[in-house]
């Protein structure tokens, strides 16, 4: 009897260590709870097929495998690695020409900046499997002909063409030089802020090349030191404007590729603009051009006669404020050059539809609700589908409707996080789904009615596994500040909470304009750090205050021209009502944000020093003069038209307020926001005679990771949380 208890009582015991596994940094950031995907999806053009990269344990290869939407069965593997001893490194990324049978594949990518890289670029036919390197040098960008017989590419800021039966490049443009002239690639703070790269676009019978040239040589330069391991520092020196600052000339060029000749298009009536996309309309002759002016409240939309240069202005859209162009960035023309556009004129991001001569023929979504995605137009049966937040802001569901606004049909099954890819023929789709308590799944869904037809990957030994730890819940709930702000919010406790007790809080946020932290998806890495917090008896509070998006333009432009006010006003207000839950320590709040939220949690110490404990700032903006040129003359026009705009909320200006514990990381190749931020906020701490913490991380970029630099650096903040809250 005694016996059977002892193994009882081990028995339990071991269930115990089983049921209490403990998350832990080293868990979260060496990828241990990393949830399964689907690589490189990409949905063919000519077949009902799809391809992704897949990566074969076993062998250690890579290939790049062909589907069938219409079940899910595997039609064919184009190519392995393990068969090609070049691709031994493994593929990048991969794209095909028009016909789909043959493929650039990128590998050896060497990263510049966010999206920016070189790489080593081969030509792989699926027909005879031959697979040929393109050049003994990297290029950038390379983009088939439609007619699938050239490719064009960029080197050192030049463009070139490259024939494909002939194996001999001619060169499009000689003058690019590094820091003074790009040829159709973007500068810095394009590339940062349009959120492109490939500043050049093939006709659609092949025959020109529509591109962007930046001459960059008044831009001022920016300096960092690389410490690396070398005796002596080098430096990387790069054009970067600042708020105020002058950017990049920009000019329009278009190349005839038979003829060997360049045209300058004449955009003189333009001063001091921007040219945020071209694209070329399904008319060979029409090239459309988006114009964009430096405090962008004003958008042209051009067509330009490639024949003749001349250019009409088809749309004009203007705003009181800016017109948030990467959020309603969707232009798709239909056969007869009519378009489709998305644009928060009434208020809230919707669908319209335009004749070829820019008049408005149909509003085709409305309501008090955002259009997130634009996923395309089935011609034949004249439907769009699109993703929206229609089920509540902190939700994006699938939708189709007609072109006439009429017979809409919400096509996602789930409450959370869904975003769709379509087969080419609109038949089916891939839904992407997530939410707070499901790791992202894979489906195959009928578009009719967005019936399930079959499941690809729903992440369940990634569930099982957690089911082991036990983690505490993400709870959803609207705050209202005592101003009257109602704010969407969510709420992590430790799960042996206890409502009698007092609980500190450690607040998380980012704040920036049109962002959303708020939002019912599986966010991954820092949402595990916010649960093992939870677990070590902290409270974990998350609030998207004004100027966040998705619930309209008034209240996400109502921070316009006065960045880090109402904000901070937020947060300031949402801690102090967290303070008066009777479970919380309202001497025992802090608060944490990375970028914007560095920014944002530095101003909330100062700003609200006998509200916040502490606060921990990385790669913080905490001077907006020190900020780039698109991006803070979005919000707050230039210093020279708005000092105090700059000066009234950044910082930098405020550091003699400080009381609580501050903690300021910084990336010293931060090439985004520069390490210039941290540096000058710490000697206006000095100066103030005020004791803070500070973390430098070596040649580390803007997102300070590589080897176990995330680790070190959640383990500090982690510590510091705990000495300080």
């Amino acid at each position: 009897m005694r016996s059977i208890n002892i193994i009882c009582i081990l028995f339990l015991l071991s269930f115990s260590v089983v049921a209490q596994q403990k998350i832990t940094v080293e868990g979260i950031y060496s990828g241990a709870f990393r949830a399964k995907g689907m690589d490189e999806l990409q949905s063919m053009k000519n077949t009902n097929q799809y391809t992704v990269l897949n990566f074969d344990r076993a062998s250690r290869s890579m290939q790049i495998d062909l589907y069938d939407f219409a079940n899910l069965k595997k039609v064919a593997t184009l190519i392995d690695t393990k068969d090609q001893k070049e691709l031994a490194d493994g593929i990048d990324s991969y794209t095909f020409n028009s016909d789909e049978k043959m493929i650039l594949i990128a590998n050896n990518t060497n990263q510049i900046y966010r999206y920016s890289f070189t790489a080593d670029y081969y030509l792989y036919n699926t027909t005879t499997k031959e697979l040929t390197k393109l050049f003994d040098f990297q290029i950038q960008e390379p983009a088939f002909s439609p007619d699938g017989t050239k490719i064009a590419y960029a080197k050192e800021n030049n463009l070139f063409v490259y024939d494909i039966a002939t194996k001999k490049s001619v060169q499009m443009t000689a003058d690019g030089k590094k820091n003074a002239i790009i040829n159709g690639i973007t500068d810095w703070v394009y590339e940062e802020e349009f959120a492109f790269v490939k500043a050049f676009d093939w006709s659609a019978d092949s025959k020109k090349i529509a591109y962007i040239r930046f001459d960059e040589s008044q831009v001022p330069e920016f300096s960092m030191s690389m410490f690396r391991k070398d005796l002596y520092p080098t430096i990387e020196t790069f054009k970067y404007p600042k708020a105020g600052e002058k950017n990049s000339l920009v000019s329009l060029h278009i190349y005839d590729v038979a003829g060997v000749s360049t045209k300058e298009i004449d955009l003189s009536k333009y001063n001091d603009f921007y040219i945020p996309r071209i694209e070329w309309t399904n008319d060979s002759n029409f090239l459309s051009a988006k114009i964009l002016n430096r405090h962008q409240d004003n958008l042209d939309l051009l067509f330009v006669d490639s024949t003749t240069g001349t250019t009409k202005v088809v749309l004009n859209e203007k705003d009181k404020a800016y017109i948030d162009f990467i959020d309603t960035d969707n232009l798709t023309f239909l056969k007869d050059n009519s378009f489709i556009w998305t644009s928060e004129k009434d208020g809230h991001n919707h669908i319209y539809v335009y004749d070829k001569t820019g008049k408005l023929k149909n509003q085709v979504t409305k309501g008090n609700w955002e259009v997130t995605s634009y996923y395309g137009f089935d011609e034949k049966t004249k439907t769009i589908f699109y993703q929206s937040v229609e089920n509540g802001s902190i939700n994006r569901d699938i939708y189709k409707i007609g072109l006439d606004g009429k017979n809409k049909v919400r096509l996602s099954q789930n409450t959370g996080t869904s975003s769709a890819t379509f087969s080419p023929n609109f038949q089916y789709f891939i839904t992407t789904f997530s939410s707070v308590t499901q790791p992202t799944t894979y489906t195959l869904n009928d578009s009719k009615s967005g019936k399930l037809v079959q499941v690809i990957e729903n992440n369940a030994a990634l569930s099982t596994k957690l089911k082991a730890y036990n983690l505490p819940s993400k709870e959803f709930f609207v705050l209202k500040t005592p101003k009257g702000n109602e704010l969407n919010a969510w709420m992590i406790k430790p799960k042996n909470f206890d409502a009698s007790k007092k609980y500190p809080v450690f607040m998380y946020q980012y704040s920036g304009p049109g962002s959303q932290q708020v939002n019912n998806e599986w966010n991954n890495t820092d949402d595990y750090w916010f649960m093992m917090l939870a677990e070590q008896g902290y409270i974990i509070a998350c609030i998207d205050g004004r100027g966040t998006g998705f619930k309209g333009a008034e209240f996400k432009k109502c921070t316009q021209k006065e960045l880090g006010k109402y904000e901070v006003e937020d947060q300031i207000d949402a801690a102090k009502v967290l303070g008066g839950y009777p479970y919380v320590d309202k001497m025992r709040i802090g608060i944490f944000g990375w970028s914007y939220g560095g920014f944002m949690s530095s101003n909330c110490l100062l700003k609200g020093a006998d509200v916040f404990r502490m606060a921990i700032a990385v790669a913080p903006v905490t001077n907006w003069r020190f900020y780039d040129s698109i991006y803070t003359e979005r919000y707050m026009q230039t210093p020279q038209e708005n000092p105090s705009g700059y000066d009234d909320n950044s910082p930098i200006n405020h550091v003699d307020k400080l009381k609580g514990k501050f903690l300021l990381i910084h990336g010293s190749a931060d090439d985004n926001v520069h390490l210039q931020n941290s540096m000058q906020m710490m000697e206006a701490l000095i100066q103030a005679n005020k004791q803070f913490d500070s973390q430098i991380y070596p040649d580390k970029n803007h997102g300070i990771y590589g080897g176990k630099t995330r680790i070190q650096l959640y383990n500090k903040m982690t510590n510091f949380i705990k000495e300080n809250l």
